[in-house]
């Protein structure tokens, strides 16, 4: 078996406990799943935008080339 020694990329060169390695695990997790569900909120928003009828497009104040310009940008866009 191999052991891999973590240590932090600044300061003292000790290696890093366990339970900082999973704190740092936990962290990078979260930001990925944080950016999962911003770019899944933005794709149903330019979806349901895209899909408003000419009443509703009216009510907002905006036209259709607005409505249709947004839903064409990729989801990681913002």
């Amino acid at each position: 078996m191999t052991t891999i020694a973590l240590s932090k990329a600044r300061g003292n060169p000790r290696p890093v406990r366990h339970g900082e390695a999973l704190t740092g695990l936990s962290d990078a997790g979260q930001w990925v799943l944080d950016t999962l569900r911003e770019w899944r909120r933005r794709s149903r928003e330019r979806h349901q935008l895209a899909g408003l009828g000419e009443r509703m497009r009216r009510d907002i104040g905006i036209t259709r080339a607005d409505a249709i310009y947004p839903s064409i940008k990729p989801f990681w866009k913002e």
